[in-house]
């Protein structure tokens, strides 16, 4: 049985001031958890309804009810199993080749789905501003579907970063040049801004060149992407001449 103060401090962990002061996040679903093993997270415990469903060897697995489940899972629906993990000390930034820059990005879910896309197409690291949602959110997790696993994701003052990277930075302008026709730079980092605001002035004038995805309906009444969305469609065209 799990205690009332070990519950109070697992459902506290959907605040960043909570995950920080633990130094500890959640991982929900077995199929989720299972990615652990192969990463750099270390996991505390594993809070299973049927423990017999994962073999860990040397990882703390405790048995818990449906409805202890219930009480310490994120989810509308539980999953089967909660990992307890440790967040893992801040990396440096090392400039990759290619690389995801995010500005004020809000929305869990938009995070999530970015770091699944940049796994997709083997980016591996993701630089954040210090206002980006934090990607140990559990729905940020959630939405990642394991990938966070794989992407090395850094926080810092973007236009400090920005100033000094010998990267090409691209961002999306409605003006800026037709994705279809452009020309991907050797070493690049695209630059994604707030789902509402875009780029910030600061940013923006930190870039080398726009790009556009242009609309193709015909009644042009979409006034603009989900960044998520929009980030799938630029990086399926910059990387369609790698194969």
């Amino acid at each position: 049985m799990l205690t009332a103060h070990t519950i109070k401090i697992l459902q506290s962990l959907d605040k960043k001031k909570f995950r920080q002061k633990y130094n500890l996040f959640l991982v929900e679903g077995n199929k989720i958890i299972s990615e652990l093993p192969n990463s750099n997270f270390k996991i505390k415990e594993i809070l299973s309804t049927d423990p017999h469903k994962l073999d860990f060897p040397g990882i703390m697995m405790t048995h818990i009810s449906e409805n202890e489940l219930k009480k310490v899972s994120f989810l509308k629906t539980p999953k089967d199993s909660i990992a307890v993990c440790h967040i893992e000390p801040e990396k440096k930034i090392t400039d990759q080749n290619i690389q995801l820059v995010l500005d004020g990005i809000q929305d869990p879910g938009n995070l999530g789905t970015i770091i699944r896309l940049a796994d997709w197409f083997g980016i591996e690291q993701i630089i954040c501003s210090e206002d980006t949602v934090d990607f140990y959110n559990p729905k940020v997790i959630q939405a990642s579907m394991g990938s966070f696993t794989r992407v090395n994701i850094v926080y810092c003052d973007l236009v400090e970063y920005l100033s000094e990277t010998d990267n090409i930075n691209i961002g999306t302008d409605m003006d800026g040049e037709n994705i279809y026709q452009f020309e991907k730079p050797h070493k690049l980092n695209l630059i994604l801004g707030n789902e509402g605001n875009g780029m910030r002035p600061e940013t923006e004038k930190l870039l080398h060149k726009s790009i556009s995805i242009p609309r193709f309906g015909k009644s042009q009444s979409t006034e603009s992407l989900n960044v998520s969305m929009a980030a799938g469609i630029i990086l399926g065209q910059l990387f369609s001449s790698e194969k």
